[in-house]
This record gives structure tokens, sequence and C-alpha cells, in this order.
């Protein structure tokens, strides 16, 4: 595997140097950046000339991740050249009505599955309900496959995300790409560091994502009589107070707010918060965060022995709220965990796809550091 990584930002333009060191011999190229870039052709189509054959994957994001420098407003590429492994891509626009189960359902059925052995998934941010999303696709995977992966960002902003597959990003765009081959190996965690607060309450009243009650009494009002004057600021300050939620596999994930509705006192989340299930309130403090990242690196490596050749983070915009001006010690302490010759980027998001660990089912997770990693033998 041989892989090289630039940066463009307004002010430096391209560092260290142009994209294109690996050129023809990419196979698999990761954007991550601002909206605006996302959305440039000329920005697009230097890079597809820079690397021809590669397939593109990327999104817009809350924050990008360049090594342990975390960026806004910037542009992060890394290509990857794969001895021995190969990759295939596929893209979707959302339909009218459709629900996020068949567009998981639509998109693996677009994606060869022989010698499949994982997939990295990149999905618009505001408009799908990830955890319909993974369970769609999830459901039309072979048992043996994993896959990874996270819904794109909007800054704090939680407007209007891109995708970009071979193309200039996307609005109401999910993309996979395959990764094919038995010499590829593929490791992944996810760790929080959120604390809960208050009791447990159970939900008491939902739609899919959308939730009304708590204990019979509006989940709107109780948030906001929690949140105190932080509640001026839903739905962004609601990043650094999101709830656990208990599967029925008996774990808790994180679901973070994305929208409210003072009509009809709803809350719209990543995922889903079914009726029947029990959730509580959670905060968090840096320290906690930063030896949640430090696990997640720890978890990736447990099967590998070794450190990888890539690691790709995505990690929460509530956990960069929360975090503020300390926000690199969470990357800084995964790159302390996997030595100084793994390349490390990833971004920001709105919702992480990823197992707890090796032998975990996959879950839509939010407020989590997810870690992915690449190499091969």
């Amino acid at each position: 595997m041989k892989i090289e990584q630039k940066m463009w930002s307004y002010q430096s333009g391209w560092s260290p140097n142009k994209p294109g060191d690996l050129n023809s011999k990419a196979d698999l190229v990761f954007i991550f950046g601002a909206t605006a870039l996302l959305k440039d052709q000329k920005t697009f189509q230097e890079l597809k000339s820079a690397y021809p054959k590669a397939h593109i994957l990327g999104c817009s994001t809350a924050g990008e991740i360049y090594g342990t420098q975390v960026t806004d407003e910037a542009l992060i590429v890394t290509a990857v050249h794969f001895d021995h492994a190969a990759v295939k891509s596929a893209r979707i626009q959302l339909n009218p009505g459709e629900s996020s189960f068949q567009a998981g359902q639509r998109i693996m059925e677009m994606l060869d599955k022989n010698d499949l052995r994982h997939v990295f998934l990149l999905s618009d941010g505001v408009h799908v309900n990830g955890s319909e999303l993974v369970k769609g696709l999830t459901s039309l995977m072979p048992a043996d496959v994993s896959v990874t992966g996270g819904l794109s960002g909007d800054g704090d902003r939680f407007k209007e995300t891109f995708v970009l597959s071979d193309d200039v990003g996307r609005v109401d765009t999910v993309a996979v790409v395959g990764l094919y081959g038995s010499r590829l190996k593929v490791n992944y965690c996810s760790a929080g560091g959120w604390e809960p607060f208050g009791p447990q309450r159970l939900v008491t009243r939902s739609k899919a994502n959308v939730l009304f009650e708590l204990d019979h009494q509006s989940a709107l009002a109780l948030y906001k009589e929690y949140l105190g004057d932080y509640a001026k600021k839903l739905p962004a300050s609601g990043q650094s107070f999101p709830l656990s939620l208990k599967t029925k596999h008996d774990e808790w994930v994180i679901r973070s707010v994305l929208a409210v509705n003072e009509n009809d006192q709803s809350m719209t989340f990543a995922g889903d918060v079914p009726e029947g299930a029990y959730v509580r309130l959670m905060t968090a403090n840096p320290e906690g965060l930063i030896q949640g990242a430090r696990q997640a690196a720890q978890g990736s490596m447990v099967r590998a022995g070794s450190a990888p050749e890539l690691a790709i983070l995505t990690t929460c915009v509530g956990r960069k709220m929360v975090l503020g001006q300390r926000v690199e010690e969470e990357v800084e302490i995964v790159r302390e965990v996997f030595g100084d010759n793994t390349v490390i980027t990833g971004f920001y998001s709105y919702g992480e796809i990823s197992p707890f660990a090796a032998q975990g089912s996959c879950e839509l997770h939010n407020q989590t550091m997810a870690i992915t990693t690449l190499a091969e033998v």
C-alpha cells in the first residue's frame, strides 16, 4: 500500500505540494472538506486529472482531520494505491418518498459481493435516518463483510450536506466503496467517553427518528429544562447533550439532535429512537472524550497486532464543540497509540457508522470516535 496526503486551504493553497505524486497508480482517493470546495467543479477536475484512474469518495464536514491537525474550511485529500486489493464504488440519489432502509438496500444491490471484504459508506447527514440506512445495507450484506463510515456534516449549521462519489459533491446522496481481496486487513472500533446524568426515561411517543414524548412528557420541553440557557441555541447546542439509547442487544448507543420543531414539540435525531426504549441524557468533559478516543484506537488494534498503514477517523461534531480549543488532543492521542508511520485522515460528522468492536453488529453512533484502519499483508 502506498499513500499520499495533501491539504488545500484558502490561506496556503496546496500543501506540501499539488496532488498527483501517485498519479495513475492511485486506486482510491478520500476527500473531506468544506461545503463550498466539495461543490467546486474546478477543484474536482483538478483532482480527477491528478488521479485519473482512482475512485474518488468524500463528503462535506464539520471539521477535517489531517494527521493530528483539525481544520475548518479546508480540503483534505488522501490517495491510496493498493498492492493487492481492488476497489469498486456506487452512489445513489435519494428518491422522493424512499425510506432510508430502502436506500441502504438499493445501494448494496449495486455492489459486487464476490470477494467483498469491507464497505465504507458516506451519506447525506441531514435528510437520512442513519440507523435505518445501516439496517437496509446490512440486510443484504454477506455475514463476513464489515461496514463503517459516517454521515456528512455542515459545520454547526445543520442545513445542507454534500457527498462526493466520482463527481462533484451533491445533496441527498449516499455513496459507498467496496474493498476486495483477502490480503486487505480492515479493523475498526468506536468509543465515546460521555457520562449519563438524570434518570433513565421511557420513550412513550416517537416515529422512527422523531421523538415526541419521554415518560408521557414533551421531550423538547424536558430537553429545554435540562439545557437552561443552552436551549436558545438548539439544535446546535443539543450536540453537547445527546441521548444515550439502550438497544435490543443491551448496548448503549448515542443519538444526536438534528432538528427541533416548535409547532409539534418534536425532536429529530440522526437515528431511530423507538417507542418502548429507555434513554438517558448525557454530558461530557474533555478528559472523558479524549480517553474515549484512546479506547477507540486501542480497540481497533486488538485484531491487527500492529499499527495500520491508514486510519480513517469519523468523529462527531458534538465532541468538537465540547473539546473546543482542545479538539486536537483527541487526534493526538490516536497518533500516540498508532505511532508515527500511520497516515491519519478523517472528518467531524453528523453520525458515525461502525460496530462497537470486532465482534459487534454495525450501528449508527453519535458523539463517538469511530476508527477504520486499513493495511495489506
